[in-house]
């Protein structure tokens, strides 16, 4: 063993399209990074496997660690791929049918060609039983057993592998639920049941049914993945807890994780806005819109006011991610909170085409990791946006990943010649460069979708690019939006495994409680906030965490009498008093006029939602500085082609740590074993006191 025998360190490990990315972190603030291929057949071989080559580098062992926590795309993943378990619903005589009414709402208004997704449970495994709750609790149809067991039947004969349970207003009344759910432990053992008073005890029978749905769909595809992936851990040495990052951008257990699937849909982007915002709260800046670059898809999501953006409106299985109250049909509702982002299919990884109209597009198909960019040499052959970035200059023409990724970059410039520039009649370098330009408008889309469309002017914030390509593509795409300064942070291009290691234990409860508010039953409210306290409590403490450690944040759903959709207001976290209601009251007005532009104060307002979330300690902040950069490099250059504005130019490469606090004039390739820098001419960067990269894009 080396010096570092008896320190105990913390590992992050986040899986991308392209690459799998390893972050460990040490007591003392140091932390290394590691880049491999990701490996799709099973990703948790590429986990491990990154694990292992790093601690022998550093020659640790497995017991040191004392913490892993994982980022998956697993089970988003597999709803887009259609590939999760068989399932069935169980639900009130009547509402078999809920998934395919949907919410009567399409993405496309004037489409007449547009087909939804399908359920993802045929219409031979929605089973009725004959029972009814009235919307107050009161018991209108008892529950007949017997219909349970002819559905139990019918779900024994088939290949359903998962049940999904959801009775009518059963967050008023759990007990049918309930009993249903013990009926098909105890004759149907070992298949994944989910029950919505487990998963989103809320009102809306659509949603409710669908995220409970997508649990069941997701649940055993997630359980054996996790369970492999502790296994493979455990065989290899590693002991140590494994923590599953949530879409909410908090931690759970691997357990809980795959117990409630839904809840990790969106886990890797998460943890990427999470460290942004500890980025912001260090260098004192409250406005920041994330832009997070991989090998497949671009994502955006806004920090406003020092605070992260949560959302309930998400769907998940159509061809863009976006959260909105007016865009929705295009995939399947899953009401939980998300840290609020869009997403769009355009990564390093994507693939360049030219449709039938001549005109050259950007994915969203990607060549992913594997057979990856033809560059890599890995068997690809079609080009794409990484294919044209080397053609440019903008990467290294060798290797990149520290050079875990040796190029053959001639394949490259083949590829692109023949399916691009000669198809166009154009120049190599000038079809690289529209290669490029087109990427910028694609994921430009996303980050207009978390700001311009609703309301924000994008130039009052920070642009915080990280990601493998978000810094080669930063710089443009924050002057096409009027965006005055870049930061890059260190270790960009595992930045969301970082993310990781800073995200806080968190678990989210929620129930109905409807009621006007002039006149609210406060000993009922205060009770229910007790009640999930009790619950947060209970699960926090199950996991590790002590009571002296737990913090908790309530929220209140509220809307005018006659609404459909709420807005959360936070509330106090004392009891809450009638003097409270009120105040609550005047903030929902002011919150509605800053999010629809007017307010109705002579209208009355209900309560619809209680919300309460269980936050354990952090234990760790976004170190300062890379062990893995910290060399100076070897001054060279190369030809750059910045577009015909400025043409070949022969540009310096440069470290990190080359750049000093003073600002150095563009341009300039910053070379990082994780990330590349771009730096265009009539810009300017510097490094800051926390080693973040800095540049000013020049706009008066």
């Amino acid at each position: 063993m080396s010096g570092s025998q008896g320190k105990l360190y913390r590992l992050g490990a986040d899986i991308g399209g392209t690459f799998t990315d390893i972050v460990l972190l040490g007591e003392d603030g140091q932390y290394w990074t590691k880049k491999v291929s990701s490996t799709p057949k099973d990703y948790s071989v590429g986990i491990v496997g990154g694990t292992l080559q790093l601690l022998s580098e550093l020659k640790l062992d497995g017991g040191q660690l004392q913490e892993v926590i994982h980022g998956t795309t697993v089970a988003i993943n597999t709803i887009l791929e259609n590939k999760g378990a068989k399932t069935a619903l169980i639900t009130t005589k009547g509402f078999r049918d809920v998934l395919e009414f949907r919410r009567l709402r399409v993405p496309h208004l004037y489409s007449l060609l547009y087909e939804p997704p399908k359920p993802l449970v045929e219409r031979r495994l929605r089973l009725e039983v004959d029972e009814r709750v009235g919307s107050g609790g009161e018991v209108v149809t008892p529950l007949n057993e017997d219909s349970i067991m002819s559905a139990i039947e019918r779900i024994k004969d088939s290949d359903a592998q998962s049940i999904a349970v959801c009775l009518l207003h059963s967050f008023s009344n759990p007990e049918h639920e309930r009993r249903v759910g013990e009926l098909i432990k105890e004759h149907l053992p070992g298949r994944f049941c989910t029950l919505s008073v487990d998963v989103l005890p809320e009102i809306r029978e659509y949603e409710r049914t669908s995220t409970t749905v997508v649990n069941a769909y997701l649940g055993p595809i997630v359980r054996g993945y996790v369970d492999s992936l502790v296994k493979q851990f455990d065989d290899s040495g590693v002991k140590s807890p494994v923590r599953i990052m949530q879409s909410n951008g908090g931690v759970m257990s691997a357990a809980r994780a795959s117990e409630t699937p839904v809840q990790i849909i969106e886990s890797g982007p998460a943890a990427g806005v999470v460290a942004a915002h500890e980025v912001g709260s260090r260098v004192g800046l409250k406005n920041l819109i994330t832009f997070d670059m991989g090998g497949t898809t671009a994502k955006a999501s806004l920090i406003e006011d020092g605070e992260l953006n949560w959302t309930t409106e998400h769907e998940v299985g159509a061809g863009i991610s976006l959260s909105s109250r007016l865009v929705k049909g295009g995939g399947h509702a899953v009401k939980v909170p998300v840290v609020d982002l869009a997403e769009v299919g355009a990564g390093g990884g994507s693939i360049v085409w030219i449709d039938r109209g001549g005109a050259l597009k950007v994915g969203p198909q990607s060549a992913g990791a594997s057979p990856g960019p033809v560059s890599y040499g890995f068997g690809g052959t079609e080009p794409t946006v990484t294919d044209a970035n080397i053609v440019l200059g903008y990467i290294n023409p060798d290797s990149i990943a520290g050079g875990e990724v040796k190029l053959k970059s001639d394949l490259g410039r083949t590829a692109l010649s023949e399916k691009v520039a000669n198809p166009l009649g154009m120049e190599l370098l000038d079809s690289a460069y529209g290669v490029h330009t087109v990427a910028n408008v694609t994921m430009i889309r996303a980050i207009r979708a978390v700001s311009t469309y609703r309301g924000r002017d994008p130039r009052e914030f920070t642009l915080l690019a990280f990601g493998g390509s978000g810094p080669i593509h930063a710089v443009e795409i924050a002057r096409s939006l009027g965006i005055g300064k870049v930061i890059i942070p260190p270790a960009p291009g595992v930045f969301s495994a970082v993310g990781l290691l800073v995200a806080q234990p968190e678990q989210h409860f929620v129930q109905t409680f409807f009621g006007k508010a002039d006149g609210i039953d406060t000993t009922a409210l205060n009770q229910l906030y007790k009640d999930m306290e009790s619950e947060g409590l209970k699960t926090l403490t199950s996991e590790g965490y002590e009571s002296k450690d737990i913090t908790w944040r309530r929220t209140v759903d509220l809307r005018y009498v006659g609404q459909a959709y709420e807005l959360s207001i936070q509330a106090p976290g004392k009891e809450i008093t009638v003097d409270d209601v009120s105040e609550l009251v005047n903030a929902f007005h002011n919150e509605h006029e800053r999010t629809y532009g007017h307010m109705a104060v002579d209208e009355p307002v209900e309560i619809v939602n209680l919300r309460m979330t269980a936050l354990g300690k952090s234990s760790s902040s976004i170190p300062v500085q890379s062990t893995s950069d910290t060399k100076s490099s070897v001054h060279t250059n190369r030809d750059v082609y910045f577009g015909p504005d400025h043409g070949l130019l022969k540009t310096p490469i440069v470290s990190r740590s080359d750049l000093s606090f003073e600002l150095m004039s563009g341009p300039m390739i910053i070379e990082e074993y994780d990330a590349t820098v771009v730096v265009f001419p009539d810009c300017h960067a510097s490094l800051d006191k926390w080693g973040h990269i800095v540049i000013d894009v020049g706009i008066e």
